[in-house]
């Protein structure tokens, strides 16, 4: 592993020997690595290889299946994620999904400020007013729909709808943005879109994004994270493992030789 823990300092995240295994049977093995804060950092690898495995443990989706047992730590100003509440943790670390998921029996305007409900806290209709004006001009989706705010998210196109979805996930004011591959069932025009906004996200957020395109983790990333059969491979910048991978695996996939 190439990484060196020295070269990020005041890091957004820390990963400590996280370990994850199903059924005693390891989908993520001994990960260590530090995320720096304001930047885009792709997780790329073959399938199967714990991408989002890695991605869910780090604001505890996985959880919700049985039979997962995890090990090791994960810092958020030096406190373990694992001794959070979730309400807590997913505030400070928003998700999105592959596919679009608004909640399809809810407004635009609901869906943005959908969290707020779930975890019963109640807004005064200025604050909610500024809270869904503010993330939806950060995804640039509010020219787009501000006449249609009441109508339901569905009626978005499958680009809006996760732009929306992102701006869901910015609503609570979170730090970092976990991504799963959230461009694969898009078209070409919406994924660069998508790819424009996150690059402009990272101003003011740290985003983590698992995703099977290389180009497109060539593209948009700051940091990658290569993984193999649940091992961190390498990691390092983005331009550094496209033009020099320092391990033969990194290589051999990056040129297709497997994936």
């Amino acid at each position: 592993m190439t990484q060196t823990i020295a070269e990020i300092k005041n890091p957004a995240l820390s990963i400590r020997d996280l370990s994850i295994a199903y059924d005693k049977n390891y989908a993520v093995k001994n990960v260590t690595v530090d995320i720096k804060k304001n930047t885009v950092t792709a997780i790329m690898g073959p399938s199967g290889c714990g991408k989002s495995t890695l991605l869910r443990a780090l604001n505890r989706m996985h959880e919700l299946y049985e039979n997962i047992t995890t090990e090791g730590k994960v810092l958020l100003h030096e406190e373990n994620i694992y001794d959070m509440s979730t309400i807590k943790l997913r505030r400070q670390m928003g998700m999105v999904f592959q596919r679009p998921n608004p909640f399809p029996t809810m407004s635009i305007f609901d869906n943005v400020i959908a969290g707020y409900k779930l975890n019963g806290n109640s807004l005064k209709k200025k604050e909610k007013d500024e809270i869904v004006e503010r993330s939806l001009r950060d995804v640039a989706l509010w020219d787009e729909v501000k006449d249609s705010l009441h109508k339901k998210g569905t009626f978005l196109s499958g680009g809006q709808q996760q732009r929306l979805c992102i701006a869901r996930a910015l609503a609570f004011g979170p730090e970092i943005i976990l991504m799963d591959e959230p461009t694969s069932a898009l078209d070409p025009i919406a994924t660069s879109k998508v790819e424009d906004l996150l690059v402009k996200l990272k101003e003011h957020y740290t985003i983590i994004l698992v995703t099977h395109n290389m180009s497109q983790a060539a593209r948009i990333s700051d940091y990658s994270l290569f993984m193999y059969l649940g091992e961190l491979v390498e990691y390092g910048k983005t331009k550094n493992m496209f033009t020099n991978p320092k391990d033969p695996r990194t290589e051999q996939y990056l040129t297709g030789k497997f994936g």
